[in-house]
């Protein structure tokens, strides 16, 4: 079988290596397509592919069309917003993710993004501690389990709520259970997103949500850009000259919430599963889980129907 890695952000070499090894200890072939520049460049390359890997590329019904051969695609991470799951379906071919590869990752920048808020993004005056402060974390999946992990360290309170996610759940694990959205953000001092972009979370985040937030409140989304309602959190940020927002996904509206001055910082690009140990876990977890397809038919983390 063809395997297709097709990545306009490449994984890092020794992430190659770990893939290669896997799909041709299978008796597969490993097929690169990096860094590129138009979208013709990957219809070509999927036309005999009988897989492919993929991070945040795009893979729409045009690409499936052209992917003849196609009987499995993966993202290398959790969200899959970047696959239309129906034209998938459509074509036959399983789609998949790889959660929790990049949890550990992703939690960690949420506390670098909130260590650098807390302190006044570092300008020299004085900031305040994490120390005892209320922690919201909303949706408690991979990501949110390991933020409420790395809180506990630095002594936070942590509460949770996650409407698919039972309350006995997040208590075992040492967590506040909330009863819904609004006691979330009403009642804790930060709030960090961890919701995946569906129909139902898909601009959520907004003025009314968010201005329930008690003075001096600090949100963080390291989930998807889709989630917040730019328009009316701006709004907001201008009437509540109180509150920050931290995030690792660059709005469209940056310059208008960099206005916000020191109140807002938002890294260049998603950075989220940026680093080495996160790069090498998914990419491979991905090879492990096609290698897994074509022997006996393994589709444990499809996220298709």
């Amino acid at each position: 079988m063809k395997i297709l890695i097709a990545t306009e952000k490449p994984f890092a070499p020794v992430a190659i290596d770990g893939i290669r090894k896997e799909v041709e200890a299978a008796g597969h072939e490993l097929v690169l397509l990096e860094k590129y520049t138009d979208k013709a460049q990957l219809l070509e390359a999927v036309k005999d592919a009988d897989a492919m890997i993929i991070r945040s590329d795009k893979v729409d019904n045009e690409v499936f069309d052209a992917a003849k051969q196609l009987k499995i695609v993966v993202r290398a991470g959790a969200g899959y917003d970047n696959i239309d799951l129906d034209a998938a379906t459509a074509h036959g071919v399983v789609a998949e993710n790889t959660p929790g590869q990049n949890a550990n990752a992703v939690a960690e920048l949420v506390f670098g993004l909130l260590v650098y808020a807390v302190r006044s993004f570092y300008n020299g005056k004085a900031g305040s501690e994490l120390l005892g402060k209320k922690l919201g974390i909303l949706a408690f999946g991979n990501v949110g389990r390991n933020v409420a992990r790395i809180a506990k360290g630095f002594g936070m309170d942590v509460y949770a709520y996650d409407a698919y996610c039972p309350a006995e759940v997040i208590e075992q694990a040492g967590v506040h259970a909330v009863a819904n959205q609004d006691e979330l953000f009403k009642n804790c001092d930060i709030v960090s997103l961890h919701i995946p972009a569906t129909a139902e979370t898909k601009q959520s985040i907004n003025k009314a949500v968010v201005g329930q937030m008690k003075k001096g409140g600090i949100l963080v989304n390291t989930a998807r850009k889709e989630v917040i309602n730019e328009p009316e959190l701006i709004q907001l940020m201008t009437e509540r000259t109180d509150l920050k927002f931290v995030t690792d996904i660059m709005p469209d509206a940056d310059a208008e919430f960099a206005a916000s001055e020191g109140r807002y910082f938002s890294t260049p690009k998603k950075m989220g599963a940026q680093t080495a140990e996160a790069n090498i876990n998914a990419g491979i977890a991905a090879a492990k889980q096609i290698n897994a397809f074509f022997a006996d038919g393994c589709t444990r983390f499809q996220v298709n129907k």
